[in-house]
């Protein structure tokens, strides 16, 4: 729950506070999400430190976040998982560690008798006698507060809360913290709004001295005498509950203000969930070294645990919130979980199904405790039907999670802004969400009609996987069913058609079937092929856009079909095709890796018997775009942008929802994972010599626990209970995974033939 950072005032997406650029410092605070898009998230109660303040005075130093914002020293940025530490032009050296709920910060300060620093702000030199003075803001990144207070013992225990909006959703939570301080004898404290600081009265709440709900700065301060080690530890717990809860955390956890020993104990813990995973690295530069354990290291980060910490309802079930969002992170995170940490995989499904019975619906998205704006599908199915495919049991009550997936598919929620389905009376009649079909029960954006109807459609395919494993036969068949409605969007007459920049028409392509805007009447409407990808206004089809498809063009979404890649690929003209028209998406400027429809895309050519295209796609764009530079995410990391890298390297890509993983070969001569403390799964590279070793990205032969193996895919229950997958590799393409039996498995439905506007009674929620 605790992740320290220095936060920036960075006009870059900064939802995670820190930002390497050139932006300056604004504080260091202890609540973050990591890799998010929407607005900056969380960043609460911030703390700052002056190392003095000029004359002495504390009047005469900068509490606004603008005026006391500093730069880092250039190259003095050290980072690892369970540390964070960064100079300032101040002088002051800040690190920082955290344990579950606590965040410890260790200030190290000039050993002179005095400092000369630069004023940013006003561009001047500060000469300040060595007495620091340390600020607790009452803030986020985004200044999102409405409320709040903070106190100021005689002790130097700071208290306070604030209540904030979620960055990407709606509603508000309340946070609470604790901090204490040791390591000097404290001169002065008091309180500040704006630059205005004073020592009486000690707090701050709504209403006092006629501030209410200040949006301002404003928090409190404590003046410090020089601390005889020159150090000054800053302990901060945190809660969601109450500010006692915040103290006893910080008591329970790091009782002692032991730095040294709690950064250990959170480098251990790291290293215990990072070990899952062990490499035989030979030949492997360092930047791919890099970028594998940053990608598996940011796959952990969220959804985050909160267990303990709920205020909205009592449960003995646990709590993990930051799921941000599922239709994000279903995709690479959730799989690789499941194989990496199916403990934390197994508490995160069992959340779901407690946040299903005390809200109501499963959520699509949800940070802060708060409902996230849901942005296709109902992807907590796909979640849950991957962890019932995939063994993972302990404490899920499947009863209540087949009655959650089919409320998604049944019944219409208030608003499917933020939970469940919409345009429910139109999937049940027509068989596809109509462009201009307005939904009546339930409120929510009336857009993303081929986005919705293909993402639908999988989530009714994956609901029909539980009810046949739940022997729930009647709705196997309606539930395998829909899930070929979205070829009922099938235009296959609709031409690619290049257009300029003012619309007109500039070329035809030989490339013919997309999937298009249906009308109520059956009549298809027009969305250009290729709106919302990197050469056509790739803005277009973000959260606030009336488009028929979301964060990509017909082009990406015409190739989302996973239950039934067979069908599509006949509707595209067959393998050849198929692979002719994958490699054109891949090289035309058509995809961005930085949205996360776009993963299975780059395996797909394992589903026409050509597994080696998928692995010299994956090589274009690892290390290209996925790599250990500045720019080495091409979107919000979401956490999946992480996944799908670790994933690709180690050589497999899962098909979420079903019992698939496309296989390559990995970026390293040998692969291992043990997370469950059996058998390792071993996945390991040969070849005739160390060049075709080195070089070679393509499969000649495979043997699967020294037996010849020739599908393109493997099931999970290699990673259940382990085995050695051996992979011969040479620099051509081979006729391994090649045939009709060797690729992964579809499911083809003959889709129903509707023409009518339904007349169903929808079940409300």
């Amino acid at each position: 729950m605790a992740k320290a950072c220095a936060d920036t005032d960075s006009r870059a997406e900064n939802a995670a506070g820190w930002v390497s650029d050139s932006s300056k410092i604004t504080g260091f605070s202890h609540f973050h999400d990591s890799g998010t898009g929407g607005s900056p998230s969380m960043g609460n109660f911030p703390l700052f430190a002056h190392p003095g303040c000029a004359n002495d005075d504390y009047l005469a130093c900068k509490y606004t976040t603008d005026q006391r914002s500093l730069f880092r020293v250039n190259g003095s940025v050290v980072a690892r998982p369970g540390y964070f530490s960064v100079d300032l032009t101040n002088t002051v050296r800040v690190e920082m560690t955290v344990s579950e709920r606590t965040a410890l910060y260790r200030f190290n300060f000039s050993p002179n008798d005095t400092v000369s620093y630069v004023d940013v702000a006003n561009h001047g030199t500060i000469d300040a006698v060595s007495s620091p003075l340390i600020l607790i803001d009452l803030a986020d990144i985004a200044q999102s507060r409405s409320s709040g207070g903070i106190q100021v013992y005689e002790s130097g225990r700071v208290i306070g809360d604030g209540t904030f909006r979620p960055s990407f959703g709606q509603g508000n939570y309340r946070a609470f913290f604790c901090a204490d301080f040791r390591g000097a004898k404290i001169r002065k404290s008091g309180v500040f709004e704006g630059d205005d600081p004073h020592e009486e009265p000690k707090y701050l709440a709504e209403f006092t001295r006629g501030m209410h709900n200040p949006t301002g700065a404003a928090g409190a301060w404590l003046h410090f005498e020089k601390p005889e080690n020159h150090q000054i530890l800053a302990r901060v717990g945190l809660s969601f509950i109450s500010v006692d809860k915040a103290c006893q955390n910080a008591e329970d956890e790091i009782p002692k203000f032991d730095f040294d020993g709690t950064l250990r104990a959170a480098e251990s813990t790291w290293s215990e969930k990072l070990s899952v995973v062990e490499l035989d690295t030979a030949g492997v530069s360092e930047d791919m070294k890099t970028t594998f354990w940053s990608g598996l290291y940011r796959s952990f980060l969220s959804p985050q645990n909160y267990t303990g910490e709920n205020p909205l309802w009592e449960s003995s079930e646990p709590y993990f919130d930051s799921f941000y969002c599922i239709w994000d992170s279903f995709r690479a995170q959730h799989p690789l979980l499941t194989i990496v940490d199916p403990e934390a995989q197994t508490q995160m499904v069992r959340t779901l199904l407690d946040i299903y019975r005390f809200v109501g619906k499963l959520p699509d998205c949800r940070m802060s405790f708060c409902k996230g704006f849901s942005q296709g599908g109902s992807n907590a199915d796909i979640v849950i039907a991957d962890a019932y495919l995939k063994n993972i049991t302990n404490g899920v009550d499947w009863k209540t999670a087949y009655e959650a997936v089919v409320s998604d598919a049944e019944v219409a929620p208030q608003h499917f802004g933020v939970e469940g389905r919409g345009n429910l009376e139109s999937w049940f009649g027509l068989g596809y969400i109509a462009v201009d079909h307005f939904d009546k029960v339930s409120t929510g954006p009336q857009s993303r009609s081929i986005s919705r109807t293909v993402e639908y459609a999988y989530d009714d395919f994956c609901i029909a996987e539980m009810a046949k494993g739940l022997g729930h036969d009647d709705d196997f068949a309606k539930y395998m069913q829909r899930s070929a409605n979205w070829q009922n969007l099938w235009n296959p007459d609709q031409q690619d058609i290049i257009r300029g920049k003012d619309h007109t028409e500039v070329e035809r392509t030989k490339y013919t079937g997309f999937l298009m805007p249906k009308l109520v009447n059956g009549s298809f409407t027009y969305q250009n092929t290729r709106i919302c990808s990197p050469n056509t206004e790739q803005h277009l089809c973000y959260f606030d856009t009336g488009q028929a498809t979301y964060e990509g063009s017909p082009w990406l979404y015409s190739f989302f079909a996973p239950q039934d890649m067979a069908t599509l690929i006949k509707l595209m003209g067959g393998r050849e095709a198929f692979v002719d028209r994958l490699e054109y998406y891949h090289s035309g400027n058509i995809v961005y890796m930085g949205n996360e429809q776009a993963f299975l895309t780059v395996f797909q050519f394992h589903y026409a018997g050509r597994p080696g295209l998928s692995s010299r796609t994956t090589r274009s764009y690892i290390p290209s775009q996925f790599n250990a530079t500045i720019n080495g995410i091409p979107g919000n990391d979401d956490c999946a942008m992480g996944a799908f890298s670790a994933l690709a390297m180690m050589g497999f890509f899962p098909v979420a929802g079903q019992d698939v993983y496309l296989v390559i070969p990995p970026f390293f001569p040998e692969v291992r994972l043990r997370s469950r403390g059996a058998k390792p799964a071993v996945i390991r590279k040969v070849a005739r010599n160390d060049k075709e070793l080195a070089e070679g990205i393509y499969i000649q032969s495979a043997t699967l626990d020294g037996k010849p193996y020739t599908k393109n895919w493997i099931s999970h229950e290699f990673f259940y209970h382990g085995g050695v997958l051996e992979l011969t590799v040479g620099s051509e393409e081979s006729d391994w995974g090649t045939r009709e039996e060797d690729v992964p498995p579809s499911y083809p439905v003959t889709v129903a033939s509707k023409t009518a506007a339904p007349t169903r009674t929808l079940q409300e929620g």
